[in-house]
């Protein structure tokens, strides 16, 4: 019998976690027994995203060893992912505005969660402005940074790194060799890791849906349409055209990273797949050194459903308080997003964090949050989904805008 693949795997879990959170809905026991397990498989994919990420960068920059290079490609990655988060917010502001979700919601008939695990650190991130991104690029503490998974400081290490090993020459040759089977290596792990995922997407779905139960989305149906609607929109036609004009063709770009997509969607967390994006992505034709810097940053400056999430929710609350924010304020919403949604994507719940962080600004009681709570983790697989999508076609178009995309296999030739 032909070997059922990775997608199918991970989709029978993510099934069978649904069938059984539902029938054992209300059961806190379905929770001991399933989160363990879901939390040994993030706990496993989390433990190799660091190394591959140190590995993978030094041996592409070495391999570069133009500075004025990794300049350019360092700007261009940077503007692109403003452009793109910049379009995000401004599309989740517009659905918001012409389908009114938040409108004559019954906010009796809601059950409020408990928000205030977020509250401490959205009071850190009111204070962080868009110098300290990128005063935080720069780590005081290495291994601080290795051990809080500071990305962008471990990005900017490494890359320093690199570029000692290229300017040592011969003398570095011996370090470039244990970084390059670093990666070799944590790469053959990451691939054995995830013959375990479909059981870790059964349990962390499972326990999703005992806990809140398929019920709890009823009252706010129009928002998960909504934010679903609008993320579909985003994928295919904005994320369609950039794809189209750099010579992809979308539909068939997901395919590629269909088993990375799947399991992204099911665990809500874009660290599960950080590392196979990376590979899927090389094969495809992109650059070591182009594929190792572009998606990792993207991780905390492309965060193209995680903006779009948070603008269409911060409008969708005030409606729901009965509020009609002016085209001002909204810019304000905006302006004040474009700069909080950035350099904190290690953070626990960074949407929630986030929002928190801006509601306050333009008078949006951040209250609301504790109603959309509860079924906050179905509206975050969605995002995290828009996120994979967004960061792994970044890599292609940065590369084809270097000028140094070369489909190297048939899968790439048959997309590009």
């Amino acid at each position: 019998m032909k070997k059922i693949g990775l997608a199918w795997q991970i989709l029978i879990g993510l099934v069978l976690g649904i069938i059984v959170g539902a029938i054992f809905f209300g059961n806190p026991n379905v929770a001991s027994y399933l989160q363990p397990i879901g939390d040994i498989f993030l706990r496993l994919i989390k433990m190799i995203v660091i190394p591959i990420v140190i590995s993978s960068i030094i041996v592409g920059v070495a391999s570069v060893g133009d500075t004025k290079k990794l300049g350019r490609l360092g700007g261009k990655t940077i503007i692109y992912f403003e452009i793109i988060t910049t379009i995000a917010i401004i599309i989740g502001l517009f659905v918001a505005n012409i389908f009114h979700p938040g409108s004559g919601v019954d906010m009796g008939a809601l059950q409020k969660t408990d928000i205030n695990s977020y509250v401490e650190t959205a009071s850190e991130v009111k204070s962080h402005g868009f110098a300290d991104t990128f005063v935080n690029i720069v780590p005081s503490n290495i291994f601080a940074a290795f051990v809080e998974g500071n990305m962008l400081a471990i990005i900017f290490f490494s890359v320093l790194f690199g570029l000692g090993l290229t300017a040592v020459g011969e003398r570095g040759k011996p370090v470039l060799a244990f970084f390059q089977g670093t990666a070799d290596t944590m790469f053959y792990i990451t691939n054995q890791i995830m013959k375990f995922a479909p059981f870790g997407v059964f349990a962390l779905i499972g326990v999703t849906v005992s806990k809140f139960g398929l019920e709890s989305l009823i009252p706010l149906g129009k928002l998960v349409i909504t934010v679903y609607g609008t993320m579909a929109f985003f994928i295919v036609v904005v994320l369609g055209l950039i794809a189209k004009m750099v010579g992809v063709n979308i539909f068939n770009f997901m395919k590629l990273i269909k088993d990375e997509l799947l399991l992204a969607y099911s665990t809500a967390s874009s660290e599960t797949v950080l590392p196979r994006i990376m590979e899927k992505v090389e094969k495809f034709g992109v650059p070591k050194a182009i594929s190792s810097f572009v998606i990792p940053t993207g991780y905390s400056f492309n965060l193209d459903g995680s903006t779009l999430y948070q603008a269409l929710a911060a409008v969708f609350i005030a409606q729901m308080y009965g509020i009609q924010l002016s085209i001002t304020e909204q810019i304000s919403l905006m302006l004040v997003l474009m700069v909080t949604s950035k350099g904190i994507a290690g953070v626990p719940g960074v949407s929630f964090v986030v929002l928190l962080a801006t509601l306050g600004t333009v008078g949006i009681p951040v209250e609301g949050l504790a109603f959309i709570a509860g079924i906050d983790r179905i509206l975050d697989m969605a995002r995290t989904a828009v996120n994979v999508v967004g960061n792994s076609l970044a890599a292609v178009v940065i590369a084809k805008w270097e000028g140094e995309f070369t489909p190297n296999s048939e899968n790439a030739k048959k997309i590009a």
